[in-house]
């Protein structure tokens, strides 16, 4: 799933698990992600998510669908009892089965027949975790390519970088890393991810914000994470983050419980 904003509050609401795919769809499925809520009596649930750079698949009774990375705020309303089952792919692993430049689903939602009209979605929502990881397990292996495409490799080892290392906050870093031109390493996100290098690298740094905020609490300070991330100033990390979680980063680390102690 798509990173979870308010962790202890969201998981009073619900209960998030993931399963690892097959090992020959490695290249392409991060992992299945599965959420259970039973709200029966109690009001619904609104989730806001941080997400990542990736194409994700949903399976959710009356809407199952293909959502292209969402580059604004994101969120769910939980009502009920239900499940979601869903997919979530490798920042560059669903351009193999889209058989299109992701970018063209950038922000959009699509009915998962669309994208693959032989998939059996029903036998995906009636099927217990298991099974349903089973029956994507054959059924995404028998469309993948036995190996993802140089450029593609490429790709995920950029988009990599730009996520494990927090050093990296402006595209000519990557530019340097890799030997790849800005220009080129543009298309080939494009093309394979559906956002641009610069996207990706703010939104990991988002993450990393959003991480610290829950960690630190009240003794958050702003000026010196948008230091850290590569932001001019704390007023351009501020507006960043409360356009995607919905509000500033002071407020949203008061808001954590158990914050951390003690001087920064």
């Amino acid at each position: 799933m798509p990173g979870i904003l308010h962790a202890g509050r969201a998981h009073r609401a619900f209960r998030f698990s993931t399963r690892a795919p097959a090992a020959a769809l490695a290249p392409y499925v991060a992992h299945y992600w599965i959420i259970h809520w039973d709200l029966r009596g109690q009001a619904p649930h609104e989730q806001a998510v941080l997400t990542y750079p990736a194409v994700n698949v949903t399976f959710l009774p009356g809407r199952c669908r293909v959502t292209g990375v969402p580059r604004g705020r994101f969120t769910e309303v939980l009502t009920g009892t239900g499940r979601v089952f869903g997919v979530r792919f490798r920042p560059t692993g669903f351009r193999p089965f889209l058989g299109a430049p992701v970018a063209t689903i950038t922000d959009r939602f699509l009915p998962v027949d669309e994208v693959f009209p032989d998939l059996a979605a029903d036998a995906v929502l009636a099927a217990s975790d298991a099974d349903a990881a089973a029956l994507l397990d054959g059924f995404l292996t028998a469309r993948a390519p036995a190996e993802p495409d140089p450029a593609a490799r490429t790709v995920e080892a950029i988009a990599a970088r730009a996520a494990e290392d927090p050093a990296v906050t402006r595209v000519d870093h990557l530019v340097d890393a890799f030997g790849v031109g800005a220009r080129t390493m543009q298309r080939l996100f494009a093309d394979h991810v559906g956002v641009g290098p610069k996207w990706v690298i703010r939104r990991y740094r988002l993450h990393e914000a959003a991480a610290a905020a829950a960690e630190r609490g009240e003794n958050l300070d702003v000026g010196a994470l948008a230091a850290r991330l590569g932001y001019a100033d704390q007023a351009h990390l501020t507006r960043d983050f409360t356009a995607v979680v919905g509000e500033p980063p002071a407020r949203y680390a008061r808001a954590q419980p158990g914050a951390a102690p003690g001087p920064e």
